[in-house]
């Protein structure tokens, strides 16, 4: 049976004018991951990225960390697995936060801010989801799940068997597979997107074969709590 290792990328640079870097905080959660891999002598036969630049410096700050592992140049990268567009599911729902460095603003004036802001991009979700606004995206959600299952279906196709695969990818990606591979409803994806960790990991068992993929664990995140502290475990 072999494995595959859906990683949350770490924490990016939210709410500034580049989401898609890792923040200082986000290259140290990767550093920690593959520790965590090196201390549990779990190796890889094949990395896969998203091809965001958050994914790929995850992967080098994790993979780094690991040692013996495939180098860079054999990595994969798939866009498959990247992530839904945030900023266009927020801003079809609120368009004032489409002008340039309206969110940081927001959360600077904002009581309460991180939940006020979490309440909004509900609401902005589920617009995206509700069926009634497809047009509205360049990416509806039934083509963006689609996308990510199509992704994951083609990996493990490919897959000799019993490897050990690392994809790096978003967590929307991931909450939209084990959605997938759960069976929940549309209602659910937000309350499970939301609660990943960054650099946590969701591993996924496959029999080469066999169409049918299932899950080992979801969102583990005992590198954070081994080598960091309370303050390395963040959601976004």
């Amino acid at each position: 049976m072999g494995q595959i290792f859906l990683i949350r990328h770490g924490q990016a640079s939210f709410g500034s004018t580049n989401y898609d870097q890792l923040s200082a905080r986000g290259v140290e959660q990767a550093g920690m991951l593959g520790k965590w891999f090196a201390q549990r002598q779990q190796g890889f036969d094949r990395i896969v990225t998203g091809t965001m630049t958050r994914h790929r410096q995850t992967a080098q700050a994790c993979i780094g960390a690991v040692g013996g592992m495939p180098g860079e140049g054999d990595w994969l990268a798939d866009a498959g697995f990247n992530e839904y567009d945030h900023d266009e599911v927020l801003h079809r729902h609120r368009p004032e936060f489409a002008e340039a460095g309206e969110v940081r603003r927001f959360l600077e004036i904002t009581e309460n801010a991180n939940r006020v802001f979490q309440g909004i991009f509900q609401a902005a979700m589920a617009r995206w989801m509700d069926g009634a606004h497809d047009s509205d995206y360049r990416e509806p959600w039934p083509v963006f799940r689609q996308r990510c299952v199509d992704a994951l279906e083609r990996l493990a196709a490919s897959a000799a068997p019993s490897q050990s695969i690392a994809v790096f990818t978003s967590g929307g990606t991931i909450a939209t597979l084990c959605q997938h591979l759960l069976h929940l409803p549309d209602s659910r994806l937000f309350n499970l997107n939301w609660a990943l960790v960054n650099s946590a990991v969701t591993k996924l068992y496959y029999q080469a074969g066999d169409s049918e993929l299932s899950l080992g664990y979801l969102n583990n995140y005992a590198h954070l709590e081994t080598f960091g502290d309370r303050h390395d475990v963040t959601y976004r």
